[in-house]
């Protein structure tokens, strides 16, 4: 695998040194240097400096821009290209495109996850699926789930900010064999299934782009008898790590993705310690080539080397999320203390509600629960406050709110944690 990693990333440098004028300026003087010697990108600096990243010098942001704004169903740009872009949540956001090829290695990448749990479709096997996300052309989950959409592999996408009835109604009428939904999505159809408004029999159920926390793993379990598959990826870099069937933790899909936990100076972090951000390097990417790119996902590499599965992927051993979602708080001392947001999920997940977040803002925070049941407010907020004293910090005022449903953004996610600035 390591010989592996070396060669495909000397191919990626080589293809940047020749192809693109930011990285022969982003690297000089270190064409030969060990990649943790090289400098990190981050989305400010890419979107920055675009037309100089991209490797075909007829490709122009403006007229990318433009066709993300025409976008209607599977288009390429200039005939040839796929394009999708981030919401933008953590800043600005950041467009990307693929040829056919890099195409390909994006769909055998979400293909890995699947056929490690299980779930193989072929001329033999059609396996009838339903992904729940966004349906919006310009993300990848929509143009995902466009392209896979075939006989053997028929594929109802449904938008996860439509009217939960008739999601309800359509995925009754379908019956997949396959459930693919955000991690929210994941627990309100489990909810509905054990409530009895949802009746389907998936065999296999995946979560992505949200933290699958133990409770929404175990409602899902119990709704439909299989544990759901967890499966960690971005826009930028397709899948990047996912579990198999031991479901032991996530494999790295290492001879796809160099992938490096960090903490907020880029220094690497230990096995079993959270980092601040992750930098990615896509071995694959050709047209817009991404080398140590940051992302400000928190993740640990875990403790224990290998699977009983015997694949040769190290593995992840948790994920919680952005580092955004790590809360800020005064210590008693009038210092400033991060509360990471794993914190809160082991006391939020015991709570009976069909979905949860937690929204800081100025001066409180708001717990939004939806459709809860058997709620002790008073114990609630006691847990939550001695959770924050026990990081060393001032529990501020906490408001806990019932609601229909839990607040999803432009492309139907539902964070667990997020801030306002009202």
């Amino acid at each position: 695998m390591e010989d592996y990693q070396a060669e495909a990333l000397a191919r990626l440098r080589r293809h940047a040194y020749a192809n693109s004028a930011f990285y022969r300026r982003f690297h000089a003087g270190r064409f030969d240097a060990p990649l943790s010697e090289l400098p990190v990108l981050t989305k400010a600096q890419l979107m920055e400096r675009f037309d100089e990243v991209v490797t075909d010098r007829n490709i122009r942001l403006v007229d990318v821009e433009e066709h993300l704004s025409a976008l209607r169903e599977n288009e390429l740009y200039r005939g040839k290209y796929y394009v999708c872009a981030t919401a933008g949540t953590t800043g600005r956001r950041g467009v990307f495109l693929w040829d056919s090829s890099e195409w390909v290695d994006i769909l055998t990448s979400y293909n890995r996850a699947y056929e490690w749990g299980g779930a193989v479709a072929g001329l033999t096997r059609r396996m009838r699926t339903a992904v729940v996300s966004s349906t919006n052309p310009t993300h990848q989950s929509a143009r995902v789930g466009a392209s896979i959409h075939s006989p053997w592999m028929p594929t109802l996408r449904i938008d996860s900010g439509d009217d939960v009835a008739r999601t309800v109604a359509r995925l009754d009428d379908w019956q997949p064999r396959i459930l693919v939904a955000y991690a929210s999505m994941v627990r309100l159809l489990a909810e509905g299934q054990l409530a009895g408004r949802l009746a389907i029999a998936p065999e296999f159920v995946f979560s992505a782009s949200e933290v699958l926390t133990e409770s929404t793993r175990e409602l899902a379990t119990a709704a439909w008898s299989h544990a759901p598959h967890d499966v960690y990826g971005a826009t930028e870099t397709a899948s990047i790590a996912a579990e198999c069937g031991h479901q032991a933790g996530m494999h790295l899909f290492e001879d796809m993705v160099i992938t490096e936990v960090v903490d907020e100076d880029n220094r690497p972090m230990p096995p079993g310690v959270y980092g601040a951000k992750v930098l990615v390097t896509v071995l694959f990417s050709r047209t817009m080539p991404l080398i140590r790119y940051e992302m400000t996902d928190s993740v640990q590499l875990a403790v224990e080397h290998g699977c009983s599965c015997g694949r040769p992927y190290a593995l992840l051993g948790g994920l919680q999320g952005r580092s955004q979602e790590a809360l800020r708080f005064t210590t008693r001392s009038g210092a400033e203390r991060v509360v990471q947001p794993v914190v809160l999920h082991h006391i939020m997940d015991r709570v009976d509600a069909a979905g949860w977040q937690i929204v800081q803002r100025p001066d409180r925070l708001e717990v939004l629960l939806a459709q809860p049941r058997n709620l002790d407010r008073a114990a609630l907020t006691a847990r939550l406050e001695d959770a924050l004293m026990g990081q060393g910090v001032e529990a501020p005022e906490l408001r806990i709110r019932e609601v229909t449903s839990i607040p999803r953004t432009a492309l139907g996610k539902a964070p667990l944690i997020t801030k306002a600035d009202t």
